[in-house]
């Protein structure tokens, strides 16, 4: 067995996207998790489109479509009323080959990407507690306790905690998670349903009724409800079954209950970590940020983090980066953590706040915008963007550089189908390469022939215009499939001086 390069804590949706990037990126990873299985119920549901698009690079995309469910618009309602329809396929058709909210529960996610370990001969260290670690110029030290109640020690060159919001890792760290605590009491429930509500499109209640959410399961009338307890009820949780729920919001929702599968309730946090890295040790996920299920964030983010993490340490651990390129991980990803907390704070507090002013809002106030903002095409476009995560940019960052056209360095690739050709085809490949559109100069193609980087060459067209990329320009895209350079001249020096200063090399 070879040595344990990064010893991964936790194996949620992170976790496990984290080792399975790492194993196609050939270091040898250790991944331990309390539990005795993958979990059988799960809060999270939504798979964005951004997040779609990066699991292209391990096959995971079809799988994922192949067993959910994709939902083709959203619906607010109030006062009993549907008060705007939002088609995502209208507001994401032109921008990803996924305009539309994949539903696939994280349940059934987690075993998909077991499956996906086990195929490649890693196993899920289960009923093994991280007790406590140590770190040093070389590596980490960690004390494990296993399944049968004795302890083993494992030493491996990085540590990555994706153990959730009580994170040991974060907690072993001594860093602290400042934030809050959301004052509502949050039920979800699995259901067998009827009614306009189930017609396979997600539908949203924000009137002065408890907050309701209606998400639509693959399968004929099931969905999964999540919404709010308020007053008395709230204030022994643990204690509630289905029939203590209001049903003023599905009575409004016009969702007509057959059967409940699953039933629980829970609060939320809003917290984001005072760092994501000290020294070898990393914090991912929900270890890292968490914040309220508001636009169906928290999976996806903590995906994100696990790709941003993965190529860097591969990159470092491989000898093509200097230990310089890790820093990286905590700018990029705690920025974007902190605006996701704050904007799903926003939402979350006008879609459930209490008050007057709050219900004047939403029922006199909302009615009237919602159907007006929804027909703009430019609202409708950067909704969609922002909740699908396709417009995260790192933008300003040290890894991103340049500008060419509408497309700065840091920027998500535009998507383009032009001709037959598919530019995002190209972005499977697991590694650096150059795009350009239109024609590359000979002496960009000899150059990245003896870098051995991968040159992706796209005839010009109207749609590339449309899209915002620069003709002739140069395109240099991470291994994660963000750009990383953008040069209108397309000047092999740039592509020199871009390595050279970071001390990075292609891959």
């Amino acid at each position: 067995m070879n040595p344990t390069e990064v010893l991964i804590v936790g194996a949620g949706p992170t976790g496990l996207v984290l080792a399975l990037w790492l194993n196609r990126l050939g270091v040898a990873v250790r991944i331990v998790d309390t539990s005795a299985a993958p979990g059988t119920t799960s809060r999270a549901l939504a798979v964005q489109a951004r997040t779609l698009e990066l699991y292209r690079q391990l096959d995971l995309s079809d799988a994922v479509l192949a067993a959910g469910h994709q939902v083709p618009a959203a619906n607010l309602w109030v006062k009993g009323a549907q008060a705007a329809h939002i088609p995502l396929d209208a507001s994401g058709g032109a921008l990803t080959p996924y305009a539309f909210l994949e539903i696939y529960p994280q349940d059934q996610h987690e075993q998909l990407l077991v499956e996906r370990l086990h195929a490649v001969g890693i196993e899920v260290e289960r009923h093994t507690e991280l007790l406590d670690f140590s770190q040093d110029a070389h590596g980490i030290q960690a004390r494990l306790r296993r399944p049968d109640g004795s302890e083993s020690h494992c030493t491996a060159r990085y540590l990555a905690g994706c153990d959730g919001a009580r994170s040991r890792v974060r907690k072993g760290l001594g860093i602290s998670f400042p934030g809050g605590t959301y004052q509502q009491v949050f039920y979800v429930a699995d259901v067998e349903a009827t009614g306009p509500a189930l017609n396979g499109e997600l539908h949203v209640d924000i009137d002065e009724a408890d907050f309701l959410a209606v998400f639509p399961l693959a399968g004929n009338g099931r969905a999964r409800l999540i919404g709010t307890v308020r007053g008395e009820r709230a204030e022994h949780p643990e204690n509630l079954r289905f029939e203590d729920v209001s049903q003023l919001a599905m009575t409004q929702l016009q969702v007509e209950v057959k059967q409940v599968n699953w039933f629980s309730t829970y609060r939320v946090h809003h917290r984001v970590a005072q760092q994501f890295r000290r020294h070898r040790a990393f914090l991912l996920g929900d270890a890292a940020h968490v914040h309220s299920p508001a636009g169906g964030q928290g999976m996806n983010t903590g995906i994100g983090d696990a790709i941003n993490l993965a190529w860097k340490l591969a990159s470092v651990l491989n000898g093509k980066a200097s230990v310089d390129l890790l820093d990286s991980y905590e700018i990029e990803r705690m920025a974007f953590a902190e605006r996701l907390v704050a904007s799903t704070d926003q939402v979350f507090n006008f879609i459930t706040a209490d008050g007057r002013l709050a219900r004047l809002l939403r029922t006199r106030l909302a009615p009237v915008l919602l159907p007006r903002v929804a027909a703009l095409a430019k609202a409708r476009e950067f909704l969609f963007r922002t909740v699908s995560q396709i417009g995260l940019n790192y933008r300003l960052m040290p890894l991103s550089f340049g500008d060419a056209g509408a497309v700065h360095g840091g920027d998500r690739l535009p998507w383009v189908v032009s001709a037959g050709q598919d530019n995002f085809t190209a972005l499977k490949r697991l590694g650096w390469q150059v795009h350009v559109y239109g024609v590359a100069s000979p002496a960009l193609v000899d150059w990245c022939a003896a870098q051995a980087l991968a040159l992706e060459v796209f005839p010009w067209s109207p749609a590339c215009e449309a899209a915002g990329l620069s003709r002739n320009a140069l395109y240099l895209l991470r291994p994660d499939t963000y750009v990383a350079l953008a040069h209108s001249s397309a000047d092999v020096g740039a592509l020199q001086r871009y390595f050279g200063s970071r001390a990075l090399q292609p891959w």
